[in-house]
């Protein structure tokens, strides 16, 4: 994504990137970029909080308006939760036990079937 956000700012068309992994996309070189200190793949805020989405939307356009150098980075200044835990149990397969890994295994696979079924019948 942040190389395409490169591609269009070098063709006039200004862009926020908004993302959970803040060295990767720095090292891009965005032009503007939201950073959330929140799990991968919630860079547009908490799922199902309203007010958390509005106002990681409201801080990216936002940049728009507010970043006056290339290569300019905001940090939200939400929390993921009261306390770090969260980044040490995060997709730590470790921390699971055979019997957790197996019904994940079986509830994403019954997830994949769905979608599969909505791709074919579309």
């Amino acid at each position: 994504m942040g190389l395409v956000a490169r591609h269009l700012e070098a063709n006039g068309i200004p862009t926020v990137v908004m993302g959970c992994a803040k060295d990767i996309v720095e090292s891009c070189g965005v032009a503007r970029f939201l950073f959330s200190d929140f799990p991968l793949g919630n860079s547009c805020g908490k799922p199902n909080d309203q007010r958390s989405q509005a106002q990681t939307l409201a801080l990216g356009l936002g940049l728009f308006d507010s970043a006056c150098e290339p290569r300019t980075t905001l940090i939200s200044p939400q929390r993921w939760a009261d306390t770090d835990d969260w980044k040490r149990d995060f997709m730590n397969v470790g921390a699971l036990s055979k019997q957790e890994l197996e019904r994940r295994r079986t509830d994403f696979a019954k997830q994949k079937a769905v979608a599969r079924e909505i791709k074919d019948s579309a």
